[in-house]
């Protein structure tokens, strides 16, 4: 078999696999395998979730979580109904202030972020859109993250990377870099996994369920 219809396979596989059992895309096994590695999502939990569309992630997070869970989501593209019972806001993250995707909420426990740039196919150009992603993602979450919460974001891996990954662990009490399975093989894209925000918002971290 060659590698091209072993890809195609294996990506039908994930995507059979997300129909069956109810989620909205593939990327949902992704931030599954993310979870089961490291514990991330608990009962209760607050999570936002950037670049959230078709709300995979948001459906996983409320079968993780459960009914108490407070879930928001924020995408360009109009999600159609609520993923997991979020509360979804349309816009930018470049855009939005941080009260907004706050709500009535203190902090999150958890920041996810599976946001990729419009690609150009010139690969110093998607990983430098890749980067600024990356750090707004990491900005909003040291901004709303409750002491002790944990920030997952994706990030092509390039120049600045290593950099990043840098500024997470000083941050940060556990950083991990990690390529799940329903990533393709010739993909540059990996997902940083940072545990145990060190800040505090507000007065918020000693109820943190992270």
């Amino acid at each position: 078999m060659s590698r091209l219809s072993d890809k195609r396979r294996r990506h039908d596989h994930f995507h059979r696999r997300a129909q069956k059992q109810g989620f909205r895309a593939r990327a949902v096994f992704k931030l599954e395998e993310i979870d089961h590695k490291l514990g991330l999502i608990k009962p209760g939990a607050r999570v936002l979730d950037l670049g959230c569309a078709p709300g995979s992630w948001l459906q996983y997070c409320r079968k993780r979580a459960g009914r108490n869970a407070s879930l928001v989501g924020i995408d360009r593209a109009v999600v159609d109904e609520p993923a997991g019972g979020a509360r979804m806001l349309v816009g930018s993250v470049f855009d939005v202030d941080i009260d907004t995707l706050l709500g009535d909420l203190t902090a999150f426990d958890v920041v996810l972020s599976d946001m990729a740039p419009d690609t150009s196919g010139i690969r110093h150009i998607d990983q430098a859109r890749s980067e600024a992603l990356f750090e707004r993602a990491l900005e909003i979450a040291e901004a709303t993250l409750a002491g002790g919460g944990n920030f997952v974001g994706k990030l092509f891996q390039g120049p600045e990377s290593g950099n990043l990954v840098k500024y997470c662990r000083s941050r940060f009490a556990r950083v991990k870099m990690v390529k799940p399975k329903g990533s393709r093989s010739e993909s540059i894209e990996q997902y940083v996994v940072a545990c145990g925000y060190r800040g505090t918002t507000g007065s918020d971290s000693a109820d943190s369920t992270s």
